[in-house]
Order: structure tokens, then C-alpha cells, then sequence
């Protein structure tokens, strides 16, 4: 009888598969699949991927159906995507008169030095010069009014964009971030005169100072809205058809922060979303990882386009407000996630000068590479892999068989190029992907001088854990942790992750000077906007939770470091000790403080409130450990290439689901499982712990 399950469901949509993950939140049981996604509109994989584990469960358990449905959460690359490819369409800009120039100064920030060019020209802006028109009216720091809002200049300027067709405008006024009055009171005119725009304010996207950064990401705000929009709304119908008279399901959508917001909401603040499933999988693995034992942690999620990598510190993924999207900066809370083209879909291909080179281009899933036979004709990383067979013929258990024949072909020719052997050449690419991987994680722990190699190392997605015997090599950390179903971790994630809300406000003062009652007011007032935005997201007043911090820096440095606001009433004794963690803080950044020096004042710039709304996460159990009698139990066997010049050697597949809590495998040996494969280099040995997670550490000699 339908309606008698609950059950929730969490989608990963990347460039190569949906992953889906369902958890029957009365028994505890998980079921994993994945479908193929479909760039060319997103909501056909998403849907796809629902019916499929919808029907899974009805077989699992009996009797599953979209009615059965409490709730659905969606880690988007959509918003991503579009950064990345540039499409940000035709944006209009409104700022200050004498400011209209602020996206032509920008910064100047040099990405990877200057290379081999004398000179470095800025890219192109996010609007050009002739879309920028100014609006007189001036505020100071403070909130202050120096100049009134001149309505009339207003409405020129409104129905200038409207005359032009230009629909999506960005508004970010200096000083708005004190006091919102001009901005509000340019979107009324733009109502009157532009009613079709799609408007994004300064005030509302990034209560924060630095004009250029606040406007930017309010521009990336506006421009993603549209798209964002329109697939949110699309999946919200498509659901609503799904589930039919049992009524709408409540839909989530992740949040770069961390945390998931209603779809309602969250087309209010698309910027949110940018690093939406790259977050997700952070949050599966810290999770996974710490239920294993291990607090300190780095994630790697490999997929078909990139790889994504972050640092988990006791159960907790770094945040950062100083990340980018491609070419453009945003300043909004996010995990802190660094990004390479390193994924299973990656081009190899030749520099000018015939070095061999691997990504960032990808094959992505259409065409994909070669040996997916739709159409792709350069060598990929998962073509590497398969010629060296150290992937099977096939994915998803057979579901999407590969064509062996036609990728050696493949690396064949682009081994004659390089006069090397198609192992030798296979053998390269992998080497190329796994220290581009590799490179990535130095990034994430040396900027905050941490040591790699006191880290255990978690990979998941499709191709995540594919290069990790040679990751432990060139890395030298400990050992590495495999969670079952690798490939649905993000997807996974998306079940364990709260409704969360970020506020911020900025407040310069010299920590001598900063009066605690003014800081109250401030935290209190932000703390009042998160309430009523878990309210509306239907949490009572008792299971509110709420994380203080503020960012400091000392006088005269460019940058802050941020650092949270104990509990308790705000005086004198708390703003103290928040300090104190701000020196301990930037010693274990940059190795030093001034905490004993009185020449060095400490600055106070932002406060945030963080709103957090808790849902029930996943438990994650221990499996009946089983002793086992005789060999390991393996699927047959096949010729597997890990060193060229050794050549391939006959190696033992195993199937991951039937090795139980105890088992040991010594390489050289691939375990496989529906989604993903693991290679276990010789010399490296794979242990299941008893939450079936693979624990791969060098053999001992």
C-alpha cells in the first residue's frame, strides 16, 4: 500500500552519471544506483535516476512508490557548469555614478604568475563597459546618507536596460552592505519601469564590504538565476506529476556552504549553489571517514570531468569566502574545494612542443571517450585505463559495455607519436592524471601548512579511487580509505547534510575600540534572519542551532582569518577570547602571531551568523564480521598492465560485495563493484574494516 515507507532520496547530477542514493528512514537501509546524465537537459537524468531507485526499492523491500517519497535533496551542477563554460548571457550593471569603471580596475591578481608572457592582460569582464550605466546617490561606511538617491537618474537608467532587452541586472551601490535604502529603493523603480528584470542587489547577496568582490558575486548571482530557475521549477513540476495526489514532496537543493536549502528558497540565492555537488561528496566522506576512526582527512572525488579535493578537519570540511568559480571570484561562504581536470573523461593530448599533456579538456559524456563508442575520438584516462585492463570491459555491472578494441586503437596512434609503446604510453597518461590529482591536494594542505602525509586519504566517485596506489607513492600519506559505493558518495552526502543559512555584516573596528553592545546588536540581528529563514524552512523555535564567527586580521594586512564566537553573552571576557583564537588561528596559518606584541592591533571586519536547521542523517552500521575460511573468493582473473616495462600479469578480480569485514587482499589484485574499481597495485594490500570500508596501506616488507 503506497504511503507507508518513508523514504528520502539524495541525486548527484555530474558531467558523466547521476548518482542516486535512497534511504528507507524507518529500517535504515540504503539503496545505491546511477544512470547516465543528459547535459543537454539535466532534469531527464535527475528523473531518471528517481524511477530507477524507486523501483529498485520495490524490489528490495516490496511496495515502494513516489508516494512513499518524504523528501528529496540535488546536488546541481548546473550554476557550475555555466560559470565554467562562460555563458553568463547579456547582464546589465548598475552602481554609482563616477563608479562605473569598478569591473575594469578589478584586482590584480596574476593567475599562476606570468608564464611565459611579458605582459598579462585581464580577461574579459562579466559586463561590458557599454552595459555599466551609474545612479547618483552616495552613502559613507557607516550607512550614512552623504547624497540622496536620485530617483529620476533612476528611471533613465531603468528603461534604458528595458529599451535594450537587457533582462538580468546586477545593483551594487557602495556601501550597501551598511545600509540597504538605495539599492531597495532602485529595485522599486526598476519594478515600475522593468518589470520582466531579473534583479539581484549587493545588499542581499553579500552584506560585506570590498565593492568589487560584492559586486561580482552579485553579478554571478544574476546571471545564474534565469538558468537556475527555470531547471528548479522544470524538476519541481516533473516531481509534482510523480507523486501525483499523494501532494508535493519537500525538494532541497545543495549549497556551496555545507548545508541544503527548500528549491523555493534557494532560486532566491542561486550563487549558493555553485560548488553544490562538489560540497555534498566532502560531507559523505567526512562522515564516512569519521565513523571509521579517522579525523583528519583529505576527500578526493574523482568523476568523469574533474576531480574535487578538500581538507577534513575532525569531522569538519575547511570553509572559505575567497573562492572562485572559472574566471569569477565569489565571496560566499563555501567548503573550501579545489578543482582539477583530472577526471576519467580527461583529453590526453600533445603540446606544441610534443610533451604529453592530460586535461583540463574533457570528453565529458557526449561524446565520452573512445571505448563508450558515441562518437569520441581522443584518447581519455578511462581509455588508459581500460587498454592496461585495469578497469573491466564494461560499467555499472554490465550495464554500459566498453569497446576495448577501438581504445587501444586509439592509443596506439597517439603512442606513435611519441614513439612509446601503447603500455608505455596508457601508462603515461596515468602518470600525468595521478600527479595533477596530487598537486591538487599539496594545494589544499600546504597554503594552510599542513603536512599531507599526516592525512588519510578518502577516494570516491566513479574514477576517484582508480590512481590511489600511486597517489600514496608520489604523496607518501599513510593509507587511503575506499567507502563502499564509492561512486555515490556525493549522493550519499546529500542525506547527511542540514538546512543551513549564512548571514554576514561587516563591522571595522579596531578590537581596542569595539564595543560589545554593538556587536551584540549586530550577531542578534543576524541571528533573528537565520531564525525566521529556519521557519520558513519549517523548523521550530527548539531545534534551531546557530555557529557565530568573525573575521579578523591584524592592522594593516589585506586578508582575514576567521574564527568562531564562543556561546555566552557578548562583553568584554568573550570578545577577549575571541581574539585569542584569532592569534592561535593565524599562527597555525602563516607559523607566527604578534599576540605578545602591543604595537600590533588586532582588526575586527565581519560578523556571521550561520542558521542551522538538523535533519536526521543516516546511520552508518557495522557489518556482521564473518570469519572467513580459505582463499579470498574472486570472479576469475585477468591480464592487468601496472608497470610498463613489466608488462601484464595475470591478476585475481575480486567482487567487493562479497568480501565481509576481515578480509585481506594483497596486490596485485582489482576489486570491483557496481560503480567503481579499485586497482591494488603489487606491493599494497587492502583491508575491509567493519563498515565494509577498503583500507589500503603498502604491504609490509
Amino acid at each position: 500500500m503506497a504511503g507507508q515507507r518513508r523514504i528520502r532520496i539524495g541525486i548527484d547530477t555530474g558531467g558523466t552519471f547521476t548518482d542516486v542514493v535512497a534511504l528507507d528512514e524507518d529500517t535504515g537501509a540504503l539503496v545505491t544506483t546511477k544512470t547516465p546524465s543528459t547535459p543537454a537537459d539535466p532534469a531527464d537524468g535527475f528523473m531518471a535516476g528517481v524511477e530507477k531507485v524507486l523501483a529498485l526499492l520495490a524490489v528490495d523491500g516490496g511496495g515502494a512508490t513516489a508516494a512513499d517519497l518524504v523528501a528529496v535533496s540535488h546536488g546541481t551542477t548546473v550554476a557550475t557548469n555555466q560559470l565554467l563554460e562562460g555563458k553568463v548571457g547579456r547582464l546589465g550593471f548598475i552602481t554609482n555614478t563616477g563608479y562605473e569603471a569598478m569591473l575594469e580596475i578589478a584586482r590584480q591578481s596574476v593567475p599562476d604568475g606570468y608564464g611565459n608572457s611579458y605582459f598579462w592582460v585581464k580577461p574579459d569582464r562579466i559586463v561590458p563597459r557599454d552595459l555599466v550605466r551609474g545612479v547618483d546617490g552616495r552613502l559613507d561606511f557607516t550607512g550614512a546618507e552623504l547624497r540622496p538617491f536620485d530617483e529620476d537618474g533612476a528611471r533613465t537608467v531603468a528603461r534604458w536596460f528595458r529599451d535594450r532587452g537587457i533582462d538580468t541586472l546586477g545593483v551594487c551601490f557602495l556601501h550597501a552592505y551598511a545600509n540597504p535604502a538605495h539599492e531597495l529603493a532602485m529595485r522599486a523603480v526598476l519594478a515600475e519601469e522593468h518589470p520582466d528584470a531579473v534583479v539581484s542587489l549587493s545588499s542581499e547577496v553579500l552584506r560585506e564590504y570590498r565593492e568589487y568582490e560584492r559586486a561580482m558575486t552579485t553579478l554571478v548571482d544574476a546571471a545564474v538565476k534565469p538558468r537556475l530557475s527555470r531547471y528548479v521549477a522544470g524538476i519541481r513540476e516533473r516531481l509534482d506529476h510523480l507523486t501525483g495526489e499523494a501532494g508535493p514532496v519537500p525538494f532541497h537543493v545543495m549549497k556551496s556552504n555545507g548545508g541544503v536549502l527548500s528549491a523555493e528558497e534557494v532560486v532566491h540565492q542561486p550563487i549558493t549553489t555553485v560548488l553544490s555537488g562538489p560540497a555534498a561528496g566532502a560531507l559523505g566522506a567526512a562522515l564516512i571517514a569519521r565513523v571509521a576512526g579517522f579525523d583528519r582527512v583529505l576527500t578526493s572525488d574523482g568523476g568523469g570531468t574533474s576531480t574535487d579535493v578538500s581538507v577534513v578537519i575532525d569531522g569538519q570540511p575547511t570553509l572559505t569566502t575567497e573562492g572562485s568559480v572559472g574566471a569569477y571570484p565569489s565571496k560566499i561562504p563555501m567548503i573550501d574545494v579545489v578543482t582539477v581536470g583530472a577526471g576519467g573523461g580527461s583529453i590526453a593530448w600533445l603540446s606544441p612542443e610534443g610533451s604529453l599533456k592530460v586535461g583540463p579538456q574533457s570528453a565529458g559524456a557526449e561524446p565520452g571517450p573512445i571505448c563508450y563508442r558515441h562518437g569520441g575520438t581522443e584518447v581519455t584516462v578511462t581509455d588508459a585505463h581500460v587498454v592496461l585492463g585495469r578497469i573491466p570491459p564494461h560499467l555499472l555491472g554490465g550495464e554500459i559495455p566498453l569497446d576495448v578494441p577501438a581504445a587501444r586503437q586509439g592509443v596506439e596512434a597517439l603512442a606513435e607519436r611519441l614513439g612509446l609503446s601503447a603500455e608505455a604510453c596508457a601508462t603515461g597518461v596515468l602518470e600525468i592524471s595521478a600527479w595533477n590529482q596530487a598537486n591538487a591536494l599539496r594545494q589544499v594542505t600546504v597554503k594552510r601548512g599542513l603536512d599531507v602525509r599526516d592525512f588519510t586519504l578518502t577516494t570516491f566517485g566513479g574514477s576517484g579511487s582508480l590512481l590511489l596506489c600511486r597517489l600514496m607513492d608520489v604523496l607518501g600519506v599513510p593509507r587511503v580509505l575506499v567507502p563502499p559505493n564509492p561512486g555515490n558518495v556525493s549522493a550519499f552526502g546529500l542525506l547527511t547534510v542540514d538546512v543551513r543559512s549564512d548571514y554576514v555584516q561587516t563591522h571595522v573596528r579596531l578590537a581596542s575600540v569595539l564595543d560589545p553592545v554593538e556587536v551584540a546588536e549586530i550577531l542578534g540581528a543576524l541571528t533573528e534572519r537565520a531564525a525566521a529563514a529556519l521557519v520558513a524552512e519549517g523548523f521550530a523555535a527548539d531545534q534551531h542551532e546557530f555557529a557565530r564567527t568573525a573575521d579578523l586580521r591584524y592592522f594593516g594586512q589585506a586578508f582575514e582569518v576567521r574564527v568562531p564566537i564562543p556561546d555566552g553573552p557578548v562583553d568584554d571576557g568573550l570578545l577577549g577570547e575571541v581574539g585569542k583564537r584569532f592569534h592561535a588561528e593565524h599562527r597555525a596559518l602563516y607559523g607566527y602571531d604578534f599576540a605578545g606584541d602591543p604595537s600590533q592591533q588586532v582588526e575586527w571586519v565581519n560578523l556571521r551568523v550561520s542558521g542551522i536547521g538538523p535533519i536526521q542523517r543516516p546511520e552508518i552500521r557495522a557489518a556482521p564480521r564473518q570469519v572467513a575460511a580459505g582463499a579470498v573468493p574472486s570472479t576469475g582473473s585477468r591480464p592487468v598492465c601496472f608497470d610498463a616495462a613489466a608488462g601484464y600479469v595475470d591478476t585475481p578480480v575480486h567482487w567487493r560485495a562479497a568480501l565481509g569485514p576481515g578480509t585481506v587482499v594483497s596486490g596485485p589484485a582489482v576489486i570491483e563493484e557496481f560503480g567503481s574499481t579499485v586497482p591494488i597495485h603489487p606491493g599494497f594490500t587492502a583491508r575491509v574494516d567493519d563498515w565494509l570500508n577498503l583500507v589500503v596501506t603498502r604491504s609490509e616488507q
